[in-house]
């Protein structure tokens, strides 16, 4: 008495498999369900128009508002608060009288270009002196012969003329570097 086993195990999974091919596929119930959303949202838009905003009335501000605005922040007052003021009898350190006594042997310039090419530094300079600057062309070797021709104006003894000749760079468009040299340096 043998029993077919491969026969018993055929007959559920053919009913399993049957079923399955009724069924629709996920991408057909996507674009069903995206056709009656757009559908449904033009019908919305259809039927409800928007209302025109009335024109707001104009509201006078009260007397007891303050005109400036009310700052989101705390910093502004906690500074305030922190501050700190120092006696005038204080003296100056060592340091700091060395440093507010003008130093004999310094002397600021500022650079404001660097070339290789001769031509384009003389341009700069002439521009420079159109601007009532004491502008000067100061040629340099780089390593292995390479020869770069710096533009500087000055130079200054003190910082105020510097300050003065840097802002009126600044106020023509160009930058310039500050540098700071022993007197007598290249000229």
């Amino acid at each position: 008495m043998s029993k077919d086993f491969a026969r018993r195990n055929a007959g559920p999974n053919r009913r399993a498999s049957s079923s399955k091919g009724k069924q629709a596929p996920a991408w057909v119930w996507f674009i069903i369900g995206a056709i009656c959303g757009a559908f449904a949202m033009a019908l919305v838009f259809t039927f409800h128009k928007p209302q025109p905003e009335a024109p707001a009335e104009e509201q006078k501000p009260a007397a007891n508002e303050s005109k400036t605005p009310k700052p989101r922040f705390d910093f502004y007052k906690l500074l305030q608060e922190s501050e700190q003021i120092v006696p005038a009898t204080e003296t100056m350190g060592d340091a700091e009288k060395s440093a507010a006594r003008p130093e004999s042997n310094i002397e600021y310039i500022l650079q404001v270009g660097s070339f290789p090419n001769q031509a384009e530094a003389d341009k700069l300079r002439a521009q420079l002196i159109l601007l009532n600057l004491d502008a000067h062309i100061e040629s340099v070797e780089i390593h292995k012969g390479e020869v770069w021709h710096r533009v500087v104006v000055g130079p200054f003894d003190s910082q105020e003329k510097l300050a003065t000749a840097r802002s009126s760079l600044v106020s023509n468009q160009y930058t310039a570097l500050v540098l700071k040299r022993a007197k007598g340096g290249k000229k």
